[in-house]
């Protein structure tokens, strides 16, 4: 498996850190972490894992509707939240190539089980895999394969709903 560190959001992501100790260095992904923070979920995503996470990027945030994510980092709003995320994250290490193969073999797509307990529907547009989430909405890979000591993480354009 390539283990090279690859550059996102203007930061190395080093395969010898986990998820939250390579996330924290993005640019782009500073909605993310501070949604990781809100929800309670830094020790988890830094435990051993392995998870795959798709990381939604501030610009992705930034689609949702006005004050939304303003209303999630709420206190009151942490089980709202933890749900969204957690939408994000699949147990286990699966790189752009294990995604490609379940897609083959599932016809053009495949379905992934989230730790939230929901699925995602995984397809291929191209060489770009799409992520279809619980409600109809789409989802690119923009950067697969972040190599993290404790899974792997693929950036994604778009915040995917349960």
């Amino acid at each position: 498996m390539d283990q090279k560190t690859v550059m996102v959001g203007g930061a190395a992501m080093y395969p010898s850190k986990n998820i939250v100790e390579n996330a924290v260095n993005s640019k782009d992904h500073t909605t993310l972490v501070a949604a990781v923070k809100a929800a309670g979920l830094v020790e988890t995503l830094s435990g051993s894992g392995p998870f795959t996470v798709f990381a939604p990027t501030n610009a992705a945030f930034a689609k949702l509707p006005a004050g939304t994510v303003e209303s999630l980092v709420k206190p009151e709003s942490k089980a709202a939240l933890t749900n969204i995320l957690t939408y994000h994250v699949v147990p286990g290490r699966l790189t752009a190539m294990d995604l490609t193969a379940q897609i083959k073999a599932g016809g053009g797509k495949a379905m992934l089980k989230t730790v939230q307990g929901g699925d995602l529907t995984v397809s291929a547009m191209g060489d770009m895999v799409m992520l279809t989430d619980a409600k109809g909405g789409m989802s690119h890979v923009t950067i697969a394969n972040v190599m993290q000591s404790n899974g792997v993480i693929h950036v994604v354009d778009t915040v995917l709903m349960p």
